[in-house]
């Protein structure tokens, strides 16, 4: 992997998980390109119009971030992850295990495609403990 590369992929793995943890929005949606797709279930949680859980461009990725900043203020997790992550020239991947040194968190697996230093394709598959926090946090908000 060119090492120019390797720079950008390691910058979206740190600043990705960073933005996340301290609720920066504008930090986190500056790491998508504008022609971006986000794919997660999350979106049937956070914006409950949406009858699919893909989101296509910045706009939308920027509202669905913002709504679940807003809603979900901690419910999903403790963002407890390792140093591993995996990737090539174009894609990161890395998970949020279930199994903490503090006890269960909500499982995750990131995949991201990255080009020209932003993410262009982010999706997020979730684990069972995951999957039953989503349930709960569906019927919370009635959704």
């Amino acid at each position: 992997m060119p090492a120019h590369t390797d720079a950008a992929i390691r910058r979206i793995y740190e600043q990705w998980h960073q933005t996340v943890v301290t609720r920066d929005l504008e930090g986190l949606i500056a790491l998508y390109a504008d022609h971006a797709i986000l794919e997660t279930p999350l979106i049937l949680v956070t914006l409950p119009n949406h009858n699919e859980g893909i989101l296509r461009g910045k706009p939308a990725i920027h509202a669905f971030f913002e709504a679940g900043l807003r809603k979900l203020s901690g419910d999903l997790g403790r963002w407890f992850r390792t140093d591993t992550f995996f990737s090539n020239d174009t894609r990161v991947t890395w998970e949020y295990p279930r199994d903490t040194p503090h006890g269960d968190q909500v499982d995750l697996v990131e995949v991201m495609d990255v080009a020209d230093g932003l993410i262009t394709h982010h999706r997020v598959y979730w684990g069972w403990v995951g999957f039953k926090s989503l349930v709960a946090a569906m019927d919370r908000l009635h959704v």
